[in-house]
Order: structure tokens, then sequence, then C-alpha cells
């Protein structure tokens, strides 16, 4: 049996509270192996071989029934993780400082103009890139002080998820990769 990367987009923010034994449970009860999580930011591995679009929008669903809000959801394989890893375009960033590359997984297309516009508003040496359909975010003086960071909001880039490139290898270790 293979394994799925499941990020939830807002989990433990804005009033939704879902406690990672209740992921846990949630991902049990939808028929889903051994189920472990990642941190409480919304970070879920378990063995399924299931489609990922289907299961995103099961598990949506079932978000919505257990916690009272439907909660955006991202899944991707293993092989499609490994894919997001090799493209990253900021290398010597991720090995030198991981905290500072952010990918943004997203669950659709980036909006047309994203990449332009979020240049726009980066200072000194930060950069940003889509590859395979994600958008690939260095912030070498940090993101809490970043105007691009804050501007990387849905209405311009679409919907996604961050996660810094340490939770990226967590997960990725999680899976076996």
């Amino acid at each position: 049996m293979d394994h799925r990367i499941i990020l939830f987009r807002a989990m433990n923010t804005g009033g939704v509270r879902a406690p990672v034994t209740e992921q846990r449970a949630m991902a049990g009860a939808m028929g889903l192996n051994n189920p472990r999580t990642l941190l409480a930011s919304g970070n879920l591995v378990v063995e399924s071989d299931r489609d990922p679009a289907g299961l995103e929008a099961a598990i949506e669903a079932e978000t919505e029934v257990r916690f009272g809000r439907r909660i955006e959801t991202l899944v991707r394989t293993p092989a499609q993780w490994a894919a997001m890893m090799a493209a990253n375009p900021f290398v010597e960033g991720a090995a030198s400082d991981p905290t500072r590359l952010l990918v943004m997984v997203m669950k659709g297309e980036i909006r047309p103009g994203a990449v332009e516009a979020l240049r726009a508003f980066a200072t000194g040496d930060e950069g940003v890139e889509a590859v395979g359909g994600n958008l690939f975010f260095w912030h070498p003086h940090g993101i809490g002080s970043s105007k691009m960071a804050e501007k990387a909001q849905p209405r311009l880039i679409g919907t996604g998820t961050g996660r810094n490139w340490n939770t990226v290898l967590k997960l990725a270790a999680m899976v076996g990769l």
C-alpha cells in the first residue's frame, strides 16, 4: 500500500480547532491506514491507494461534518512530493537555511500574473519561482518581515498552503523518501 501526504489549509487557525488526535481519528474512520500527524498545523500522512483528487473531496466533506467547516485539503502521492522537491529552484538556500524556503503547494492553477506581481514586492535577495504548479519562495531575511510573503494571498496567487523546507523534508521522511 502506498502513502498519501495530506495538507490542510488554515488548520488550527481562523477559529478552526482540530486537534491532531481528532485528525487521526477522522482518517481512521475514513478507512485510511496508519494515520500520523506532523506538528499541529495540518500535516497528516496515511497509507492509502486512493486517488488524490477523490480523497481530497472526501476529506473536505468529512472536515465539514466533524469540525463544522470545510477545510481545504491537498493530497499528494510520494511520487508527486518527490517531484516537487526535485523541482526546487532554491537548492542552495534549502541547504543553507531550510526555514527560509517556503513551498506554496497549490490546489489549482497559479493565477495569471501572480509571480510577476509578487516579484514587484521582493526586496534584496528575496525570490519567487513557479515550478511544477507550485510556488517556491526564498526569504533570506525571514518571512515575518517580507512584503512579498504578506501579499501572497489567495486572491493574488490562487489557493494553496505553505510549508517550510524543514516540514517538506520531514513529510518526505514519513513516506520513505
